[in-house]
């Protein structure tokens, strides 16, 4: 099984709702959600999950973003009215990131009538290991999101292998100098390691910001398998980096790289096929929808490998 962690920016719950309306969003694919923002695309992002019966995670103590505070102002009451009905009516699986408070956040977790298995914790933090033994005390049924480092060898079991895979640059143009790259293998291995699923940040990456910045380079970044099935990411960077103007030009000088690039990978995702049709037409959809694509293609490739269509 798979578990993309995912931020909940607009653009990448739109990624995982359109694949789900599309059919195109593997069943061994379950998105971890931490929520950044209180707002109707994660409303309806989280409401389509439950009425396709669609596992989907929604971490309940987010740790970055304005969740908490969106939540306590009341112009956004009727969205947070809109998830507490989808979240008590339903079985959202509960994701925590495991703190000081998750012992007694399991407690009243428990006592609502949640089991362990509708439980999903994050345990990045080796000093938190503690706070997550208190809180489930061996329970096999509980499944945790631990890194790939021995400081979490004491937590064994029903674990998911986190590793963020996605080797972040400092600026869009540095990609020139590494244009492919080793991605991950954890889609074979997994299983042979212990592990009953793995976990990643797709081809976003773990760091987070709350603002963006007009890049003096546009890049796409794309996964592929080889010959091995490993997964490679190829990125695609526009060549007039001088400054920040036209972004429409660069996106266009990049895309065009990903379609020439494609006629001999043959990619048929639907978001290469979204790429070349926008490139046949020259039209620019914005950066978020560049990064929409991408994720969508990505999660789309890695579930027909879990499904053995690769």
């Amino acid at each position: 099984m798979y578990y993309p962690i995912l931020r909940g920016r607009q653009n990448e719950l739109l990624a995982i709702k359109e694949l789900l309306n599309a059919s195109l969003l593997s069943d061994k694919i379950i998105p971890i959600i931490e929520p950044v923002k209180l707002s109707p695309t994660l409303v309806n992002t989280i409401k389509a999950f439950s009425e396709s019966n669609r596992d989907i995670i929604l971490i309940r103590n987010p740790k970055v973003g304005s969740f908490e505070v969106d939540a306590k102002n009341t112009k956004n009451a009727k969205y947070k009215e809109a998830l507490i009905t989808i979240l008590s009516e339903n079985k959202i699986l509960r994701g925590l990131i495991v703190d000081k408070e998750t012992p007694t956040r399991v407690e009243k977790m428990h006592q609502r009538g949640a089991t362990d298995e509708e439980i999903v914790s994050l345990c990045t933090n080796p000093d938190a290991i503690k706070f997550h033994e208190s809180a489930f005390a061996g329970s096999a049924l509980i499944r945790t999101v631990v890194p790939y480092a021995s400081a979490f060898r004491r937590i064994r079991k029903n674990r998911i292998l986190l590793e963020d895979k996605f080797n972040k640059k400092a600026r869009n143009q540095d990609y020139i100098n590494d244009p492919d790259e080793f991605f991950s293998n954890d889609h074979i291995y997994y299983s042979d390691d212990g592990y009953v699923g793995f976990s990643d940040y797709s081809i976003i990456g773990e760091e987070y910001s709350e603002s963006g910045f007009a890049p003096y380079a546009v890049a796409i970044h794309i996964v592929y398998f080889d010959e091995s099935k490993e997964l490679r990411v190829h990125h695609f960077v526009s060549e007039d980096n001088e400054d920040i103007s036209d972004p429409a030009g660069k996106f266009y000088q990049a895309v065009r790289q990903l379609v020439e690039w494609n006629k001999t990978q043959k990619l048929d995702t639907i978001a290469i096929k979204t790429f070349e049709k926008i490139c046949e037409e020259q039209s620019y959809p914005g950066l978020g929808v560049v990064k929409k694509l991408s994720l969508m293609h990505h999660l789309e490739l890695v579930g027909r490998y879990l499904d053995g269509k690769i």
